[in-house]
């Protein structure tokens, strides 16, 4: 299998106002200025130095959109995510990884719906070499 050369995989717009239909999101918790959903996200090159890094920031939303790096470090992603939604709705974008120890600790707790097909990634013209999920937490 051909190894991805980032592990910055912009959200599909399309995918993004479907759900945004749904919850009307009001932070975007792994962004950038450039590829940001709503106004208010946190994300390496924001202004202000306490937004930078969305595992430590404070998650100030209420309706929480997240689509995070899909590296090694995502474990640590959506375990911040499982403990953010104790008090607010976070709904992730993943890859959709159902043999990791992070699907099996937290992910399926939680609302899974698995996407058909690969998405295309931000402007990319191919598809993804993984499959994609949308996980909602704290939702009733």
């Amino acid at each position: 299998m051909a190894t991805a050369v980032t592990d910055d995989w912009a959200t599909p717009q399309w995918l993004f106002d479907q759900y945004n239909k749904l919850y009307h999101f009001d932070l975007d918790a792994a962004a950038s200025l450039a590829n940001r959903k709503v106004e208010r996200y946190l994300g390496l090159d924001h202004a202000e130095p306490a937004r930078r890094n969305g595992l430590t920031a404070e998650w100030d939303g209420q309706k929480v959109w997240v689509n995070p790096p899909y590296g090694r470090g995502i474990r640590d992603w959506v375990a911040k995510a499982h403990e953010e939604a104790k008090t607010k709705t976070v709904v992730m974008l993943l890859p959709s990884r159902t043999d990791t120890v992070w699907f099996h600790d937290y992910a399926i707790q939680h609302k899974i719906t698995f996407i058909r097909g690969r998405l295309k990634y931000g402007n990319g013209t191919n598809p993804a070499p993984f499959g994609s999920l949308i996980l909602e937490m704290g939702v009733s």
